[in-house]
């Protein structure tokens, strides 16, 4: 999700018609229906232990609650009372609250560092999704745009200072005790990409209206870069990304630390998704399903494709999924 109004980078403006994108979706642009190929392809030991090395990335998006819940350390760092309520009335802890918000801090490190090394090549001669090649940007520029978008983290923030002081959340999510579930971090992934599935077929179907001042802008990039993630309408971020929060909060009830590993994959996921370049992983993503950034590309250039984000099950099951092989203008290596 995104808009752009920085880069220079952005492609033209989507044009809407009565609701509906035009020069969107054409078949002069598809050339098949199938194909499952994604990813720079290495060959030998060294492109192998690149490729594992680049997906160590995973790892640090979780490494934060990792490290807390290993051993119970983070009863050993913290005192009781920081983290412990008396009764359920009492007001909620702001430890929780804060832990949560360095864990997608520190996830979004991770995911800077590795862009930075990816793109200077540590893990193999990075390969651009789209054949025009990737854009050109300043790094340190559009990384400090990213970060401080009012729209993107500092809305996603406010969201969760406040959704989370105001006990607007189930009960279970304040409990320090438990460790990470992981069924549980993939039960909230799945619903929360199943819910901004549906949102973000509404923002382009519903009305031409909430399209225009929501979702729209976020489509001058139909050849999209990591840092465009999050360069949206306040009004695209509260629909596509606050709204299905809430929802899988209610749906699926976890403790502090499942729900603040799934918050920093999510987060940090959405906006590996927009990379310009290939990622090593890409070939395994597909096999099971996962959502890559050809995937995303995919929206991005044809618009009527693949709403879902993080998997490829929605628009499967929906009958919206287009592979990223069937695309003319993407490379073959997708």
């Amino acid at each position: 999700m995104g808009v752009a109004t920085r880069s220079s980078s952005s492609s033209s403006s989507a044009q809407v018609t009565r609701g509906h994108e035009t020069n969107v979706g054409k078949e002069p642009e598809v050339i098949s229906t199938s194909g499952s190929d994604a990813g720079p392809v290495a060959s030998g030991e060294a492109g192998m232990l690149a490729q594992m090395a680049a997906a160590l990335i995973w790892l640090g998006l979780v490494s934060f609650p990792l490290f807390f819940t290993t051993s119970d350390v983070y009863g050993q760092v913290f005192p009781v009372e920081w983290y412990t309520k008396d009764a359920p009335s009492d007001s909620p802890k702001v430890l929780g609250l804060i832990l949560g918000l360095v864990a997608v801090v520190v996830g979004q490190f991770w995911v800077i560092l590795y862009h930075w090394l990816h793109r200077a090549g540590a893990f193999g001669s990075p390969t651009a999704i789209q054949l025009v090649g990737a854009p050109k940007y300043d790094f340190t520029a559009e990384m400090m745009s990213h970060l401080s978008q009012p729209e993107g983290f500092v809305l996603l923030g406010a969201y969760l200072a406040g959704t989370w002081m105001c006990a607007l959340m189930p009960e279970s999510y304040y409990s320090f005790g438990g460790g990470i579930d992981w069924v549980r971090v993939a039960a909230c992934l799945l619903v929360q990409d199943c819910v901004q599935y549906g949102m973000h077929m509404l923002e382009h179907k519903v009305s031409p209206e909430i399209y225009k001042y929501s979702h729209k802008p976020h489509h001058r990039f139909t050849n999209p870069k990591i840092f465009d993630a999050f360069n949206g309408s306040m009004g695209d971020t509260i629909l596509m990304i606050l709204i299905p929060l809430y929802i899988t909060a209610n749906v699926v009830h976890c403790n502090v630390w499942t729900y603040m590993t799934f918050g920093s994959m999510y987060a940090n996921w959405l906006t590996l998704i927009h990379s310009e370049y290939a990622h090593p992983w890409d070939r395994a993503f597909q096999l099971v399903g996962f959502g890559t950034a050809a995937d995303h590309h995919v929206h991005h250039k044809l618009f009527v494709f693949n709403y879902a984000h993080l998997f490829t099950y929605w628009d499967r099951l929906g009958g919206t999924y287009r592979s990223p092989a069937a695309v003319k203008s993407f490379g073959k290596v997708v």
